[in-house]
């Protein structure tokens, strides 16, 4: 049995985090990435860095939309698992540019699944966002509550990716588990989510923008807490499911910035706006579900997550990229 995994958007944020994870439990890891300017690319290649030089990690710079190039990387490699991570993020861009996440998205995935199936893989780990439950007001959200009514293209793209795994599952038989990950922060983020930008802006001094009166509340989960449920995904899961990967403690905007303030040791310059389109008012993970069956315990405390990505900001003069 191969102990390959393929991990697609291997130099983003929990793609690179995933693929740390793996390495360092004996897989041999196949990493894909368009490494697309979505962000500053430098970034990214800094994700990349300390796995290059790893005899066990190989790095394939393409697109997913790419059929012709995705199966040359599927001829050289037997893989054991796949875990899409790979996607066009963000959900307020998403509602300005639909079309890119479609194709990415929704295509990106079609090519991965179809790929596995021909392949004869049993075993498809997909990223699934805690976004595909739009204005829910019920909460916490959990695995079976309708998910009808999504507030972006972004979560869109999501849900679909999630009724691919089901019929993948229902006419394959291939194991598909689609992980609906909630606000994940921590070393190497994604510039444009708040635990970084907030953090980038009041360290260089600039103001930032407060949607609404600061009592939104998002469910913040540490990467670290995020990859140990990808991985227990990866070994545990059978047939098709859906998990919460949250930490089940939603917190409200204006305490999240008095956390980045306490972290950073200076006062933010705050701006108060109207919530945009395509925010949702609040994110709650039921993770009993995750709990039970992928033994996940989130372990991290938002003041100690953000303590950590400070620290990892300020060691690697982050605001250089900026």
């Amino acid at each position: 049995m191969s102990n390959k995994v393929l991990v697609t958007g291997s130099a983003g944020f929990i793609g690179s985090h995933v693929s740390d994870q793996l390495l360092s439990e004996g897989y041999e890891v196949v990493g894909i990435d368009n490494i697309n300017s979505y962000y500053n690319v430098k970034l990214k290649h800094n994700n990349l860095r300390n796995k290059l030089n790893n005899p066990n990690f190989k790095f394939y710079k393409l697109d997913l939309r790419n059929i012709k190039e995705l199966k040359q990387v599927f001829n050289k490699h037997k893989f054991s698992s796949i875990i899409h991570l790979a996607a066009r993020a963000g959900v307020r861009p998403s509602i300005a540019a639909p079309q890119i996440y479609e194709t990415t998205n929704m295509l990106g995935t079609i090519h991965l699944l179809e790929l596995a199936r021909r392949n004869s893989m049993n075993n498809f780990v997909f990223a699934s966002s805690s976004s595909v439950y739009g204005m829910a007001k019920k909460v916490p959200f959990k695995e079976t509550d309708p998910v009808n009514h999504q507030a972006s293209q972004y979560a869109v793209t999501k849900r679909s990716g999630e009724l691919l795994c089901s019929n993948y599952n229902h006419l394959y038989n291939i194991n598909t588990a689609c992980l609906r990950f909630f606000t994940v922060y921590g070393p190497r983020g994604r510039p444009d989510m708040a635990p970084f930008k907030f953090s980038h802006k009041i360290l260089t001094n600039q103001t930032i923008d407060m949607y609404g009166d600061g009592t939104t509340a998002r469910d913040y989960t540490y990467v670290k807490d995020i990859v140990s449920g990808i991985t227990s995904a990866m070994k545990n899961n059978e047939g098709y499911e859906i998990y919460n990967l949250g930490n089940s403690n939603p917190v409200k905007l204006k305490k999240f910035i008095e956390t980045i303030e306490n972290a950073v040791g200076k006062q933010a310059k705050i701006i108060q706006k109207e919530i945009p389109p395509g925010d949702v008012l609040i994110t709650y993970a039921d993770i009993s579900k995750a709990k039970k069956k992928l033994n996940y315990k989130p372990k991290t405390k938002l003041k100690e997550g953000m303590e950590h990505f400070v620290e990892w900001y300020k060691q690697n003069n982050i605001s250089k990229y900026f």
